[in-house]
């Protein structure tokens, strides 16, 4: 148990210290994080409505601040380039996560021509991007189970379920350094520890 919870220490300080250096990103992610706690919610009552909340707010404006906002050059606080760290990304990188939008974006033409009514239509296309996701989560573990180990890939899931309620607390004031004109954040914490072996949990 301590070394699944050491490592699901470093996965989660790995992702933030490279993949979340834009403020806007970590703003987005806190309203993704908000998004898939309610969507946590409502599953229990709504499975459809809850995948609909999920991708259509939750991972939209998610991934939106990966692709769109977060630095793509080189990384002067971790001493990498943006195409190391894409390379050792644990979960899904840019390349992985755009095939994964895409079948999640074109799965709605599909569903379309095999519905009756509007009604029917999102209900059924709640349903279908319900199962991409945890289809998503299995393929990337089990993936995962084989190019790594067994550990790596329950963390990773772990870290993934949990991220909600881990970024509301790691960013919940991003959108307030954003007023202040900060978009870049200085990472201060990361130089500061970067000849620790010390590895921060929260």
């Amino acid at each position: 148990m301590h070394s699944f919870l050491q490592q699901l220490a470093i996965q989660r300080w790995d992702d933030h210290r490279y993949y979340h250096h834009s403020r806007i990103n970590q703003s987005l992610h806190l309203l993704s994080a908000l998004s898939f706690l309610a969507a946590y919610v409502t599953i229990f009552k709504n499975p459809a409505a809850s995948a609909l909340i999920a991708w259509l707010v939750a991972m939209v404006s998610r991934q939106a601040g990966h692709f769109f906002f977060e630095p793509k050059g080189y990384d002067e606080v971790n001493r990498a380039s943006h195409e190391h760290k894409e390379d050792i990304k644990v979960g899904y990188n840019l390349r992985r996560k755009a095939v994964l939008l895409a079948i999640w974006a074109l799965s709605p033409a599909v569903l379309w021509l095999a519905s009756a009514g509007r009604a029917e239509f999102v209900q059924h296309m709640g349903q279908i991007w319900l199962a991409i996701g945890f289809g998503g989560l299995l393929f990337r573990t089990v993936q995962l189970f084989f190019i790594k180990d067994v550990q790596t890939g329950l963390v990773w899931i772990t870290k993934i379920i949990t991220d909600p309620f881990h970024d509301v607390k790691l960013y919940f004031r991003a959108p307030l350094y954003l007023l202040r004109g900060e978009l870049i954040d200085p990472m201060t914490h990361c130089r500061e520890l970067e000849e620790s072996p010390a590895v921060p949990v929260a």
